[in-house]
């Protein structure tokens, strides 16, 4: 399973909605964002910056208003919805368990395209299992009785069983507790290595982020304060929202 990570590219992204008053309030404001292939790149900001908009226009949930975005140099209104989630994946901040065993939940995506569906003992299955620190052992387990840290990996698993291109992860650590969060963590990084995979995570969990990424993005009031290689940008934060959001971000999002 050697997997191709692609790249993301964002130019001058724009989104606007109506309020509950129906005036317009841009959420993004014309972002500009490289994520490079192969890396795993971490957005940080307060709640409320516009980092589940963006996530949502990555994969076409939603379409900007101005701008572009492309997939490997091609901008992704030109691809059919369908065929662009299958090379850019998204794991939602709440995972989805689908009736069933966890093998039933790893066929899911194979069920969904009309596909043959791998056996307990095929290679990609027993590879994103490995990859995902899940035992082998709980192949017949019913998918909803495992851990919320087992169902997050099996989410991060059942992505990666189709090997996407692009991987999307919305506030993985939510509900996990640290040493939970650590395995989640040695996980992706083993993603990044092995698959070549892109990685772009959204997240509060700074201690995860430290550890795991490449590169980062403060993103707030809808604007890309600022971006850089990990060890910049949590080692020496030029902006001063972003020193203030990297020295206290529960107050930063309140």
């Amino acid at each position: 399973m050697n997997g191709s990570g692609e790249s993301l590219t964002l130019e001058g992204v724009r989104k606007t909605r109506r309020d509950p008053e129906g005036r317009p309030v841009e959420i993004l404001r014309g972002i500009d964002l490289a994520a490079p292939a192969g890396g795993l790149m971490v957005v940080v900001g307060p709640s409320g910056g516009g980092k589940s908009t963006l996530l949502r226009l990555l994969n076409r949930l939603e379409d900007p208003d101005a701008g572009r975005i492309l997939l490997s140099g091609v901008d992704i209104r030109s691809l059919d919805p369908l065929a662009l989630r299958r090379r850019v994946a998204a794991v939602p901040q709440v995972p989805f368990m689908y009736e069933g065993t966890v093998l039933d939940n790893l066929r899911q995506p194979f069920v969904f395209r009309g596909l043959p569906q791998p056996s307990a003992d095929s290679e990609e299955v027993r590879r994103v299992l490995e990859l995902c620190r899940l035992p082998v052992e709980l192949l017949p387990r019913k998918a909803r009785s495992l851990s919320i840290g087992q169902q997050q990996r099996l989410a991060l698993a059942r992505a990666l069983v189709t090997e996407p291109g692009v991987l999307l992860l919305d506030e993985p650590t939510s509900a996990l507790d640290p040493p939970t969060a650590d395995q989640l963590g040695q996980s992706l990084r083993d993603i990044r290595r092995e698959r070549g995979l892109t990685l772009l995570m959204l997240t509060h969990d700074l201690r995860l982020a430290r550890r795991v990424a490449d590169r980062a993005a403060f993103l707030e009031a809808g604007r890309i304060i600022e971006e850089g290689t990990a060890g910049d940008f949590f080692g020496n934060p030029r902006a001063e929202a972003l020193r203030r959001f990297l020295s206290s971000p529960e107050a930063a999002h309140e």
